[in-house]
């Protein structure tokens, strides 16, 4: 694929989908883990299976990627050292529709993977479409400096909301969200003064009184 064309962002969710993942080395292993934890069903092909892949939950096989399997998968990886075997992987995928990664080698692949920060609930990503993983990487660790783990229990805050909204039969999508998020309740969490952040939530996104500020009761 052309390196230059833009990227569509996209959360893949691929729990208990196969996944293709062909190289057995240090990359295949950081690639695995990965997959892992999103909860797919990973298969590895290499000629050569590291311990670090072996020692992952993962089924392996010793041998040279077969033309043409990369059609049994919703996603596939390629990350050996052979050139050839990672362009097989890339036109195999292109002609049964599946999704391919090639690592560090943006003109194979049809998708790429962006460095990423968890924290807990909250994903945050950064791409530079393939053309300087070195950089996604060093950005999203400046990121993580600034994110801590008080995001995570501000999304559980603003989730309970969002349920209690709904049963009550209110829509969510107008709510003022932002006027909520800016009200300074982040500061709250952080001060683990959590009573306070729900009543400051819930105050922002009370409904609006019908009868208007000043009237008669």
């Amino acid at each position: 694929m052309p390196v230059d064309v833009p990227s569509y962002p996209v959360n893949l969710l691929v729990a208990g989908r196969p996944v293709l993942v062909v190289g057995g080395g240090a990359v295949a292993a950081e690639k695995v883990r990965g997959l892992l934890a999103a909860g797919a069903d990973v298969q590895v092909v290499a000629t050569e299976v590291r311990a670090e892949v072996r020692a992952l939950a993962v089924a392996w096989e010793e041998r040279p990627y077969e033309r043409g399997e990369a059609a049994g998968y919703r996603l596939a990886v390629a990350c050996t050292d052979d050139p050839a075997a990672n362009q097989a992987v890339f036109d195999d995928g292109e002609a049964a529709g599946v999704w391919v990664n090639a690592a560090d080698d943006p003109a194979r692949c049809s998708y790429t993977l962006p460095a990423r920060l968890d924290r807990g609930r909250l994903l945050v990503t950064v791409s530079t479409s393939g053309h300087s993983p070195a950089l996604a990487g060093w950005l999203r660790d400046q990121l993580g400096e600034q994110l801590g783990p008080e995001l995570d229990t501000l999304i559980g805050m603003l989730a309970e909301a969002r349920t209690e909204m709904a049963a009550a039969g209110r829509p969510t999508l107008g709510a003022d969200w932002r006027s909520a998020l800016d009200s300074g309740m982040l500061d709250l969490v952080r001060a683990g003064r959590l009573d306070e952040a729900r009543e400051l939530l819930q105050s922002a996104l009370a409904p609006p009184d019908p009868a208007g500020p000043g009237s008669p009761s």
